[in-house]
C-alpha cells in the first residue's frame, strides 16, 4: 500500500441548505469500510443535524487531521470541525450563511490536501448563488480549488467526468456559451489536450486515444457550417500530435460520444459545458464522477446539484456519493509506492 493510501479522504458536506449533509450521513452510515477511511470536513452543527435526521444511531467524533486519528467505534463518523454557523441555515433556500459554511469547508479540506494530510478530497454539491451571496468570487469548486493550488488565470486545470463507459474532459467550464466560444483558442485547446492525455495515462492507458469534439454541427462540414474547427482546433491537434499524443481530427459532436461509449476512444475532449455533460448525465448520474484534473491532489465530486426542491425530505439518494467515494479510494489504492 502506498503512503497516500494510508491517509484519510476528506469529504465536504456541500451547501447545508441542500441535500449534501443528507447524502453524506446516509453514505457513511451505509458503509463501514468508508467510515474507516473518510473524514467529514465541515460544521459540527450541520453534521449533527444530518445524523439525527438520517442516521440516528451514529455520532460525529471530532478529529484533528494534523494529529493521529483516534480509533473509531462502530457508530462513529470522523469529523474535522470547521465551525462556521451559529444556527442551521434554512433548508431548500439560497442563503449567505449556507454559502459561507460550504466555502469554509472547501478551504479547510483543500489546505489539508495541500499539506499532504489526506489522500485528496471528495465534495458534496454547492450552490453557486449561495457562494456569491457569501462573497465568493468563483462560481464553483473547480475554480476555488484552482486558485488554492496556484492555478488561477491559467489553463492548467480542467473538469473530467469519469464513468464506466465514457470519460469526458471539458475545454471550457462555467461560462455562458458565447463567452465559452470566445475563450476557445489553439493554445487553450492544446493545453486541454495535454491534460486529457495525462488523465488518460493516470487512468491506466499507455497511449490514450483522445477524440476531439467539433465546435459546430458536423464539425464544420469542411467550412460550410463554420470555420472554428480549422482556425482553433486543427492547429492545437497538430501541435499535440507533434508531442506524440494520439488525438483525432475534430469529429461531429452528435456521434463522437456514441463512438467513445462503444470503445473506439478512451476520452473525449468536449468544447463547452453542456456539450460534454448531456451525454454523461444521460448515461446515468449514479455512475459518474466529477474529477478536477491538473491539481496537485485528487478531487472527486458527485455529478448532481444541491436539489433544494427535496432538501430535508429524506428522499435524496446517496448512490452517486457512494460511487464517488469508492471510485476515489480505488484510484488511490491503485497507486504504487514511489
Amino acid at each position: 500500500m502506498s503512503a497516500l493510501a494510508q491517509k484519510p479522504l476528506a469529504l465536504t458536506m456541500g451547501d447545508p441548505g441542500g441535500v449534501g449533509p443528507e447524502i453524506v450521513a446516509k453514505a457513511l452510515a451505509h458503509d463501514a469500510i468508508l467510515r474507516d477511511r473518510v473524514v467529514v470536513v465541515g460544521d459540527p452543527l450541520v453534521l449533527a443535524d444530518a445524523l439525527t435526521r438520517y442516521a440516528p444511531t451514529f455520532r460525529a467524533l471530532p478529529v484533528n487531521l494534523r494529529q493521529p486519528i483516534p480509533e473509531l467505534h462502530q457508530h462513529d463518523i470522523a469529523l474535522y470541525p470547521v465551525r462556521s454557523v451559529s444556527s442551521l441555515p434554512p433548508l431548500g433556500r439560497v442563503s449567505a450563511e449556507a454559502g459561507q459554511a460550504a466555502y469554509s469547508a472547501i478551504i479547510a479540506a483543500a489546505e489539508l490536501c495541500m499539506e499532504g494530510r489526506t489522500c485528496g478530497m471528495a465534495t458534496a454539491p454547492v450552490n453557486k448563488l449561495a457562494l456569491r451571496a457569501a462573497g465568493v468570487n468563483e462560481p464553483g469548486h473547480t475554480e476555488i480549488l484552482a486558485r488554492i493550488a496556484g492555478l488561477a488565470d491559467t489553463d492548467r486545470f480542467a473538469m473530467m467526468f469519469a464513468s464506466e463507459r465514457l470519460q469526458v474532459v471539458l475545454a471550457t467550464i462555467h461560462l455562458p456559451l458565447a463567452k465559452a466560444l470566445e475563450a476557445l483558442t489553439p493554445a487553450l485547446v492544446l493545453q486541454k489536450i495535454q491534460l486529457t492525455h495525462a488523465a488518460g495515462r493516470w487512468l491506466g492507458k499507455t497511449k490514450p486515444r483522445i477524440a476531439v469534439a467539433g465546435i459546430n454541427p458536423h464539425a464544420g462540414e469542411g467550412g460550410m457550417l463554420g470555420d472554428d474547427e480549422v482556425r482553433v482546433l486543427v492547429p492545437a491537434i497538430a501541435a499535440a500530435r507533434a508531442q506524440g499524443i494520439s488525438v483525432t481530427d475534430p469529429l461531429p459532436p452528435d456521434t463522437v460520444f456514441m463512438r467513445a461509449r462503444t470503445g473506439e476512444f478512451d476520452l473525449v475532449l468536449a468544447m463547452y459545458h453542456d456539450q460534454g455533460l448531456i451525454p454523461v448525465k444521460l448515461l446515468g448520474l449514479d455512475s459518474a464522477v466529477n474529477v478536477t484534473i491538473g491539481l496537485p491532489f485528487l478531487r472527486s465530486s458527485v455529478d448532481h446539484g444541491t436539489a433544494f426542491d427535496i432538501a430535508g425530505r429524506g428522499i435524496a439518494s446517496e448512490a452517486n456519493l457512494l460511487h464517488v467515494l469508492r471510485w476515489h479510494l480505488a484510484r488511490i489504492d491503485e497507486l504504487k509506492e514511489e
